[in-house]
């Protein structure tokens, strides 16, 4: 019922102990009251942090760092509604935001997207009926273009430069039509997309070709919420799921070399489906190569039994919240 921001510091990777253990308690920073479920957040540079509420309104907050409060500077209401703004009860859940200063798109359960700049008290560009159904995510391709998933199965890119309000290009899972919740681009190969839905699969889609994934990878028993290549290191992938787990995809190459490490739930080994286009820059999520399509894959939580909701990652650091009320944060990614 009653929701809060919170900002922690979970201390810094320089006091770790000399076997790399991490001694230090994260401790609350700041936090402040936020009106409806949180649905999404991310910072927008330094200072603010931009959220998606369930009331549909989106809120830019601020962390001042010499007196560590927080304040909402501010806010979009109702961005996302389903039958007028001024309705009392009118607002539709916030589904995603994504940023890039000063940039800010946000999709939701009403299938509006939104364009808002961070100093613009009006909407930049609102796709009214972008679509028929929820949107679930959003990301950014390119500086004017993004892409969007939703839950009938389907990848859908926008070009924000035109004004026409339709999809530049339409993607699908062949089918079932099984609801998209989680998408994130390849940081180096734009054109690697990885996105995951209702059914725990987990599908590599490469948008210069075909409308359909390159491949399909089992993977867990149950909703997929989120899914994270690596922002340095995207040979690694990162997803979470209502079933409890949090999956470490790794097509590093030399993965024959290494020891096996860790293969509690998880599979050890999958097959990627061959894609027999040669790639002028081969990356291993589209790989033809059989020999480099081992993958290994490790549970980060074996036993762990509700839900892991949210996780993201950088550098040597994952962290990762889940329906016990509790965040983790494991520092020794590669150790």
């Amino acid at each position: 019922q009653d929701n809060r921001i919170s900002l922690w510091s979970a201390g810094d990777l320089g006091n770790a102990g000399l076997n790399g253990e991490y001694h230090g308690e994260p401790h609350l920073l700041c936090d402040i009251q936020h009106n409806g479920d949180v649905m999404d957040m991310q910072f927008l540079d330094q200072e603010r942090i931009v959220v998606a509420s369930s009331t549909g309104t989106v809120t830019i907050f601020r962390h001042h760092q010499n007196n560590q409060t927080l304040s909402a500077s501010h806010q979009w209401e109702k961005a996302h509604y389903h039958v007028d703004q001024d309705t009392s009860c009118g607002g539709a859940a916030c589904t995603g935001v994504i940023c890039n200063n000063p940039e800010i798109v946000t999709v939701g359960e009403d299938g509006r997207i939104n364009l808002f700049r961070a100093d613009q008290k009006d909407a930049v560009r609102i796709i009214e009926n972008a679509d028929s159904s929820t949107l679930h995510a959003v990301t950014f391709l390119r500086t004017s273009e993004i892409l969007t998933v939703n839950s009938i199965g389907q990848l859908k890119i926008w070009d924000l430069r035109q004004q026409r309000n339709e999809p530049s290009q339409i993607f699908s899972l062949a089918g079932d039509r099984v609801p998209l919740h989680c998408v994130d681009r390849h940081p180096n190969q734009q054109h690697i997309v990885a996105t995951g839905g209702q059914d725990g699969m987990l599908s590599i889609w490469d948008i210069r070709q075909g409308t359909m994934p390159v491949s399909l990878l089992n993977a867990h028993e149950a909703e997929m919420w989120e899914v994270h290549f690596h922002p340095s290191d995207p040979d690694h992938l990162f997803t979470c799921s209502e079933d409890g787990s949090l999956w470490h995809w790794d097509t590093s190459s030399n993965v024959s070399e290494k020891p096996s490490f860790l293969h509690q739930g998880g599979r050890s080994t999958a097959y990627l489906s061959h894609s027999t286009i040669n790639q002028s820059v081969v990356s291993a999520w589209l790989s033809n190569d059989p020999t480099k399509d081992r993958m290994e894959i490790t549970n980060l939580i074996p036993n762990q039994t509700l839900s892991v909701n949210s996780l993201d990652v950088l550098g040597p650091c994952l962290v990762y919240g889940t329906d016990a009320e509790a965040i983790y944060v494991n520092r020794q990614l590669f150790a």
